[in-house]
């Protein structure tokens, strides 16, 4: 993958990853599993949480055309 392509994609497919590794592992599994679920499945939401908050606070990117 070239060094562009993954700066552009490199943190959606890891998100994307981790949510699918959380529920597969919330449906497969118990005890240590609801463990992983609960990890995997937090790190999208606190992202969504840290960048939606962020750019309420007035911190959004500049734009330029």
């Amino acid at each position: 993958m070239s060094r562009p392509l993954r700066s552009l994609w490199g943190m959606p497919v890891l998100l994307g990853v981790l949510t699918s590794i959380g529920l597969v592992s919330a449906l497969l599994g118990d005890g240590i599993w609801d463990i992983v679920s609960a990890c995997s499945l937090a790190v999208p939401v606190c992202c969504a949480l840290w960048f939606g908050l962020r750019r309420r606070r007035g911190q959004a990117p500049s734009r330029t055309i």
